[in-house]
């Protein structure tokens, strides 16, 4: 029968890349930590790990049996929640990806305040713009722009009506105007977005008739989308970013919405997760929760 201290102890390998590290998570000797290892593949008849002195990694084998190692012990955890009664609130560690602008702008606030409502839950957060691997990182469920191309993932909507703006500073727009046409953006220095080695530089409005699609140029690239926020907020030039990302600026007063009567390309958010056994209690009141203020901030867009 495996053990789950084992199971535990394969599953902190995995995501430290270390059995020394999981071994000192775990508070075992690291005896103790490649006894437990070698009885879980002696169980499987697998090789899980390959080893040497310098460096350790996944088999195939290995990635395939963490995926339903971190699934059981979810559920365990789980059944030890629900025994302990709903009364006390959620609890336990809950690992959460996000994009980084969205992540350090808007989310962490609300992350905040969740946690004060639910003060047993432990947060983990990611913040990166590159797509998180569920399969592989320590992440139990992620938030993402754009519906998943892995049809296997389960993706729940959070705010779908969200939608790309065209924004710039104040200070940009009274030293080199606003532009009065979606054509103008070519004479703009415009803050362009990279990822996987790709850059953003088309850009895509329609006014409900028709659609334009135009390439835009710019002095300044960057690969996380939290920069190329602040260089508009600096008065650097002009931003087309996710309304979620930037409605605090624009209610404040750092950017201005230009050319409101075209829209942007919608950027829908969803909630994403490997399987639906990872839709725990705690899931699922984040995702009312972060729905709820989601809304406030469309309420406020300028399609409104």
């Amino acid at each position: 029968m495996l053990r789950f201290d084992d199971l535990q102890l394969f599953v902190r390998t995995a995501e430290t890349g270390s059995l020394s590290a999981a071994a000192r998570m775990l508070d075992v000797s690291p005896a103790v930590a490649s006894a437990a290892l070698k009885r879980l593949e002696q169980q499987l008849q697998v090789r899980l790990l390959a080893r040497s002195t310098r460096s350790l990694r996944l088999t195939p084998e290995g990635e395939l049996y963490l995926v339903h190692a971190r699934l059981a012990l979810q559920s365990l955890e789980e059944g030890r929640q629900q025994l302990v009664g709903s009364q006390e609130g959620i609890r336990g560690a809950l690992q959460l990806s996000a994009p980084s602008d969205f992540g350090r702008n808007t989310l962490l606030a609300w992350l905040d305040e969740f946690q004060s409502e639910h003060p047993q839950l432990q947060l983990r957060l990611l913040l990166a713009d590159r797509v998180a691997d569920l399969f592989r990182d320590p992440v139990d469920i992620a938030l993402r722009y754009g519906a998943p191309e892995d049809s296997s993932l389960v993706a729940l909507p959070v705010a779908q009506s969200n939608r790309r703006v065209l924004c710039a500073s104040p200070a940009y727009l009274a030293r080199h105007g606003a532009p009065q046409t979606v054509d103008d953006l070519t004479r703009h220095n415009c803050l362009l977005y990279m990822l996987h080695g790709r850059v953003h530089d088309r850009w895509r409005f329609h006014d409900g008739k028709r659609e334009i699609a135009l390439s835009v140029r710019g002095d300044r690239i960057c690969d996380d989308a939290d920069v190329t926020r602040r260089w508009a907020v600096a008065g650097q030039g002009v931003v087309y970013k996710s309304w979620l990302d930037v409605a605090d600026d624009v209610c404040e007063g750092r950017l201005q919405v230009l050319l409101p009567d075209w829209s942007g390309e919608p950027t829908p958010l969803y909630l994403v997760c490997a399987h639906r056994a990872q839709l725990s209690k705690a899931v699922h009141l984040l995702r009312e929760f972060v729905q709820q203020r989601c809304q406030r901030l469309l309420d406020a867009a300028p399609w409104h």
